[in-house]
């Protein structure tokens, strides 16, 4: 499960779909409690060694994944800017996130309480009819939610801040507005474990029953370059066991 949950994070993170629309995402994951742990809890745990051997397949075996930039209109930044959405002469706004680059490498570091995401990346806009290239590199961190009635933990990427390269002083400010949108719109809310990731069911057939178990709540601490998910469940035997599948009609 803890492997599940590190690997959804960091393919979700990069590569994950697009959202129309915010989702609630239920209460922010605290710390966990002072006094320890209640009956019923499991710890799991990802540290970064994890991350950067995903993430190095990730870019290695599938390439650098690509975000089509986007407007967002509630963003006064962005929508005073629709100059730049245009793609003349097959020219797509869009950012790619890279290994590394502009002094940065791509990752997620995991210290001081926080989950942090370096990116590095490059991209292309249509400027006045022209193509023209940039590069540069952000700084994201990840805030975690759980919402029980859907056992569902959530992530949601917060971009606080985008260096540029390769881009005029005049023109900085609406390419940073529109790397930043296309980040955020195109990876939240992180979806990290939800449903049969993180419900258990044990099949208890000396007992005639199955053994289920639903999370009421999940605390999170980070230190030491790693993750710690403290996942407490309720528990409760259901008499009777499942009908066996029926083999498919031909």
């Amino acid at each position: 499960m803890g492997l599940i949950a590190g690997a959804v994070l960091s393919l979700y993170f990069f590569i994950g779909a697009p959202r129309a629309k915010p989702l609630p995402l239920g209460p922010a994951v605290q710390a966990p409690e002072a006094n320890g742990d209640p009956p019923g809890t499991v710890v799991l745990t990802v540290d970064e060694k994890f991350f950067d051997t995903l993430l190095s397949t990730v870019f290695r075996d599938l390439g650098s994944p690509s975000l089509k930039l986007s407007s967002n209109g509630s963003n006064p930044a962005v929508r005073n800017v629709n100059f730049l959405q245009a793609q003349e002469g097959g020219c797509i706004n869009q950012v790619t996130v890279t290994p590394e680059g502009s002094g940065v490498r791509t990752g997620v570091h995991l210290a001081d309480g926080q989950i942090t995401a370096p990116l590095a990346f490059s991209g292309v806009y249509s400027l006045l009819g022209n193509c023209s290239h940039f590069r540069g590199s952000a700084q994201a961190s990840i805030q975690l939610s759980f919402k029980r009635e859907e056992q569902t933990l959530y992530g949601q990427l917060n971009v606080a801040g985008v260096n540029l390269e390769g881009v005029p002083v005049i023109f900085s400010g609406p390419v940073t507005a529109f790397v930043q949108n296309a980040i955020n719109q195109r990876v939240n809310p992180l979806v990290l474990m939800r449903g049969s990731q993180i419900t258990l069911s044990v099949p208890m057939e000396a007992s005639n029953g199955t053994l289920k178990a639903a999370a009421k709540d999940v605390r999170a601490e980070v230190k030491d370059g790693a993750l710690r998910l403290h996942i407490t469940y309720d528990f409760a035997g259901t008499r009777g066991t499942p009908s066996p599948p029926q083999p498919p009609h031909r």
